[in-house]
């Protein structure tokens, strides 16, 4: 299949924000006509986003900052697919959360109870933590060496975050460090996960061969595709160059420059 015949038999793009539809708080230029467009040919589209740091509350705003409207309805993000994970195998357990304050409110909202109170802690969550301190990573530390068998999970396994100067750290490296230092992995919700693309395609009712992933990175936007069984779509304008390409062995179905190409197809096909 083509890239003409391969974009359009999509119904659902379920896109990767950082690095795929703006990079830090640069807007690409082709962002808004392509959400536009998406809608004018009847498909769907939701935001779908590893980064923990920010509420969809701060999305919209981010978004609508950039001259993008959005609700609660167009996102789908790994807070979110946390707070699952967190209701169907650690219900009513107290959370201490390495995190940012968003995050800890999205948990809240969904009915967790979270604490800094490292006595009352039953299972840590890792985030991408734009408010880092190293007291938070002393408390982790210290509560996986003392209780071995907490649960412990990470809303991703992103290494970097893509600004508009390069890269910082992100929830993966952090991670690394608390491995580096207790010898233990989390449990690893976002993207690579399958969870998020079959949550997306449950609440809007829509097929796996008519569903694509849309973003910069093979390890995680990628892979979560190819996790989910459906259609994943590469794009050059963040984090992966070509020889990441060519040297990963994972391999996306289709590589655009940007995700300004799927708008020149879906504008052929009026």
């Amino acid at each position: 299949m083509n890239r003409q015949e391969l974009i359009s038999s999509m119904r659902l793009f379920l896109f990767d924000m950082d690095g795929t539809l703006y990079l830090g708080n640069r807007l690409y230029s082709f962002t808004k006509e392509l959400l536009e467009q998406i809608k004018a040919v009847g498909g769907k589209y939701l935001f779908m986003t590893n980064n923990s740091s920010k509420s969809v509350e701060d999305y919209i705003k981010k978004l609508s900052g950039m001259g993008i409207a959005s609700d609660r309805e167009d996102f789908i993000t790994s807070s979110q697919a946390t707070a699952y994970y967190l209701q169907k195998h650690h219900s009513g357990k107290t959370l201490y959360v390495c995190g940012t304050e968003s995050l800890k409110k999205e948990l809240r909202d969904q009915g967790f109870v979270v604490s800094d109170d490292i006595a009352k802690t039953q299972c840590i969550v890792m985030g991408f933590d734009t408010e880092l301190t190293f007291q938070k990573l002393h408390d982790v530390s210290y509560l996986l060496l003392t209780q071995p068998d907490l649960p412990y999970i990470a809303t991703n396994p992103d290494k970097v975050c893509p600004t508009e100067f390069g890269s910082v750290p992100d929830c993966g490296r952090v991670c690394d460090m608390i491995f580096n230092a207790t010898g233990k992995r989390p449990v690893v919700i976002g993207k690579p996960s399958p969870l998020m693309p079959e949550l997306a395609m449950e609440r809007l009712g829509i097929s796996k061969e008519q569903t694509c992933v849309v973003g910069d990175r093979i390890y995680t936007d990628i892979k979560s595709g190819l996790n989910a069984g459906i259609t994943g779509i590469l794009v050059l304008s963040g984090e992966t160059t070509v020889q990441i390409l060519e040297q990963s062995t994972e391999k996306p179905h289709l590589v655009l420059q940007d995700a300004g190409e799927i708008l020149e197809v879906l504008k052929n096909n009026r």
